[in-house]
């Protein structure tokens, strides 16, 4: 996942305190560097937590993976005098992600997460190892994850199990994106590995914060790709020379009040604002009748008093993707800010053994996202194509060629990636529903959640191409049209950031260059950037 905008960066630091944590808070950790704190009345109930928790045990009470084997093997009983062996092997048996590495910036959102969890209280941990995470975000101490290994339940045992091996000063953690061992990395900093005693190897990594904290990233950086999928809609829109009238608030927040119709349709109107080149629906209107003849019942006018669905649904469709990643988000930070591991501990006498550490709850939200993200870029690609095909652009020349047809392909091959990314999208199916049991038929009802944040994640990245793709051919639709003066600011902004990466395609050119950096200015979210900073204010 790459780097975000840099408008507006708040760098505060950011309290850990197992109640408030959001995913705009994780991404400032993770992504922006702002310090976090565990506040000392966190530390201080952890204290006392563990504390109870300690004299429980000792007193005889048998609690899960403390006293006995873990998963299936719960069955066979473990004295307390190998609480630091049982709780080591533990970790080392489940350090066993494969593939790629997280990025250090998802890697920090994982341990972000998994530190706030903790902070929570209900864990029983020692407040030493609450401080210990503390000090690996705010040092740029980053584990080493392998992105593949979870099944979301018993939560994301593989890749938490890397995060705890670097706390024993095993495994590897990231420098300049290369992993290296932890130990040297440790002594740099002058820290001494820790051991883990009585369920702490255990509550590391029994529970949902690799997707968790994965997901809060995309969901940040989903609703920064809604607003610019809204500000290249309506640079389209008035290249096209398109109506406003589908964006009218009364159509909106009285026909049809769903929250992210209504916001959507709201930020078309201030994009369009000031466009000289959009006009008003009376304006169709008094156009389409001009061309009636009285003397024929029918005729043939050529002329479109309504435009397409992509242009004309934008707040439909753009509008319920707000809203999915508005639910996700609430249940993203819900979990963020849950005790999801097992078992838990709440001061009395008595242990909590249950299923907190189940993803399910992200899993379907990240598989919503996913379908959701799938249906932006489709619509992305429909005005592409609109913009490309002389016979639906309203005058535009053939795959907006500003030289000779034929001789030029103009824009013909650059539409390619993007109909194939959306075609990749649509193969992208649901993750939540692949239960597979394991660990003896003991889990056998599982999330597969990390999978779905991940998915997620790649429909992501591979929107920022198939938009990249429609914002250069909106920029050469207003080239080769010449309809630079009617521009409105939003337009005017998201031309010129364009054309500060990529010319004008006068004559065909290597186009591969120039479509890979419009999207990588867009998932940092330069467009978004650029039309704020020209006094664009949107919802």
């Amino acid at each position: 996942m790459h780097s975000m905008a840099t408008t507006n960066r708040n760098t505060a630091r950011v309290a850990l305190n197992g109640t408030t944590l959001t995913a705009e808070d994780v991404r400032r950790v993770a992504e922006w560097g702002a310090r976090c704190s565990v506040p000392q009345d966190a530390l201080n109930a952890a204290a006392f937590s563990r504390e109870q928790f300690e004299k429980l045990v000792r007193g005889g009470v048998p609690v899960y993976g403390v006293t006995t084997g873990y998963g299936e093997m719960i069955y066979m009983m473990v004295d307390p005098s190998k609480e630091v062996e049982l709780q080591t092997n533990l970790v080392r048996s489940h350090s066993a992600g494969v593939g790629p590495l997280f990025s250090a910036i998802e890697s920090r959102a994982i341990l972000t997460a998994r530190l706030n969890a903790l902070a929570k209280g209900y864990s029983a941990v020692r407040p030493e190892l609450i401080t210990r995470l503390e000090t690996y975000l705010n040092l740029g101490i980053t584990p080493a994850i392998p992105e593949i290994g979870s099944l979301g339940a018993s939560g994301d045992l593989a890749p938490l199990s890397h995060i705890a091996s670097t706390v024993l000063g095993e495994g590897y953690v990231l420098s300049d994106g290369v992993a290296v061992p932890t130990a040297q990395v440790l002594q740099t900093h002058g820290l001494q590995p820790m051991e883990l005693r009585f369920k702490e190897g255990l509550a590391l990594i029994n529970g949902t914060s690799a997707m968790t904290g994965l997901g809060a990233l995309v969901v940040v950086r989903a609703m920064e790709q809604v607003r610019q999928a809204e500000i290249i809609s309506a640079f389209v829109i008035e290249t096209l020379q398109g109506s406003m009238g589908p964006f009218e608030s009364e159509g909106h927040d009285i026909a049809k009040p769903h929250t992210g119709q209504i916001e959507s349709a709201a930020n078309m109107r201030s994009l369009l604002g000031d466009s000289a080149l959009t006009v008003s629906h009376a304006e169709l209107r008094h156009q389409f009748a001009e061309r009636k003849n009285p003397d024929q019942a029918v005729q043939r006018t050529d002329f479109y008093l309504q435009k397409a669905y992509s242009l004309r649904a934008v707040p439909q469709v753009l509008g319920a993707v707000r809203d999915t990643l508005a639910h996700a988000q609430r249940v993203v930070e819900t979990e963020l800010n849950s005790a999801n591991d097992n078992p838990l501990f709440f001061g009395g006498g008595e242990v909590f053994h249950g299923a907190n550490f189940h993803g399910q709850p992200v899993a379907f939200v990240m598989d919503y996202l996913t379908i959701a993200l799938t249906q932006l870029g489709v619509i992305s690609e429909r005005r592409t194509n609109r913009m490309l095909n002389r016979h639906l652009s309203y005058g535009l020349p053939e795959f907006l060629v500003a030289g000779e047809p034929g001789l030029n392909s103009g824009f013909a091959g650059a539409q390619y990636p993007a109909t194939a990314l959306v075609a990749e999208n649509r193969t992208i199916g649901p993750a939540s529903t692949q239960s597979v049991p394991s660990n003896g038929d003991n889990q056998d009802i599982v999330s597969m959640g990390l999978i779905s944040a991940r998915n997620a994640r790649r429909v992501l990245n591979n929107n920022d191409l198939i938009l990249a793709v429609e914002l250069l051919a909106a920029a050469q639709a207003v080239d080769v049209s010449g309809r630079h003066d009617g521009l409105s600011t939003a337009g005017r902004a998201a031309y010129e950031l364009t054309r500060s990466i990529a010319p004008t395609l006068d004559v065909d050119r290597y186009m591969s260059d120039d479509i890979q950096a419009i999207g990588g200015a867009l998932s940092r979210g330069e467009l978004l950037s650029a039309v704020t900073a020209a006094q664009v204010e949107l919802c």
